[in-house]
């Protein structure tokens, strides 16, 4: 067994058998920094939502998830800090993009819209406001970058790139689980805006959903009941810690020392809710 990535927030360990452990931790990262003070069970959170959604979509595409029982993981992992931020999966062939799922008017969408230019391919005929529903969800891939930040591509980039059956499935399979979670999410007082999914193919060359799937961190959750068109709607995630970096002129800094005790408790409690909503209602 070694350990392959050691990411922002997970650290992911080849069993050299075709299958990977994954062990998500409270670490938090915001503008491209790791920052130095844990997110109280946010790992845990992270990874309940991810395997509520896994079995949640498993009629629309195959999934990674083999094991959330430590009982069933290498004896190095059946120990308490483990519990409940582990998971066996099936290593993949994985698919060097990033396919973004778009909901609502938002962000560098919203931008390009704005000045009337075309965003990766889509032309809008309608008029949109800031944070308003489209009419049907979009389909945006980002390459993968080893190092440096994902580009954006059009959809037609990643079917030529991939071919146009593949790049179709994934576009097919990406726009069902959004559709059939985003109604769950609606349902519980959550908005999914926007998320973003990453596939493999197994060793029959199946199209298989992997990574992480719906969480705060790969989405913009928006809480429903204060979610208006026009503005910036508040959100379930990270952005708490984000204004409190910006509003003291942190952003970026990679020298930070610490984050205050009531940021992290305010943020650990906002990602709670959010698995509360989803995963226990309904």
């Amino acid at each position: 067994m070694k350990k392959i990535i050691s990411g922002k927030v997970r650290e992911v360990y080849d069993l050299e058998d075709g299958r990977m452990v994954i062990v998500t931790t409270d670490r938090i990262s915001a503008f491209d920094v790791i920052l130095p003070t844990m997110i109280t069970d946010k790992g845990k959170v992270l990874n309940a939502l991810a395997n509520f959604w896994f079995d949640y979509t498993k009629d629309i595409v195959k999934n990674h998830m083999i094991s959330s029982d430590l009982k069933d993981m290498p004896a190095e992992f059946q120990k308490p800090e483990f519990e409940g931020r582990t998971i066996l999966v099936k290593k993949l062939k994985m698919i060097p993009y990033e396919v973004i799922v778009r909901g609502y008017m938002f962000g560098s969408m919203y931008e390009a819209y704005k000045k009337g230019e075309p965003f990766l391919g889509h032309k809008f005929d309608k008029e949109y406001k800031q944070a308003e529903k489209l009419d049907e969800p979009i389909v945006t891939p980002s390459t993968k970058a080893a190092e440096g930040h994902d580009i954006n591509v059009t959809l037609q980039y990643m079917k030529d790139d991939l071919g146009e059956e593949l790049g179709t499935k994934i576009e097919k399979a990406a726009l069902a689980i959004y559709k059939k979670c985003y109604e769950h999410a609606k349902a519980n007082g959550i908005i999914i805006a926007d998320t973003k999914f990453e596939f493999g193919l197994d060793e029959n060359g199946e199209l298989v959903l992997g990574d992480e799937v719906l969480t705060p961190d790969s989405s913009r959750f928006w809480d429903a009941s204060k979610y208006e068109v026009g503005g910036s709607p508040a959100s379930y995630d990270k952005q708490f810690v984000r204004d409190w970096l910006k509003a003291n002129n942190l952003a970026g800094d990679p020298n930070i020392k610490e984050i205050p005790a009531e940021v992290v408790a305010q943020t650990a409690a906002i990602y709670k809710e959010c698995e509360k909503r989803i995963c226990h209602n309904g």
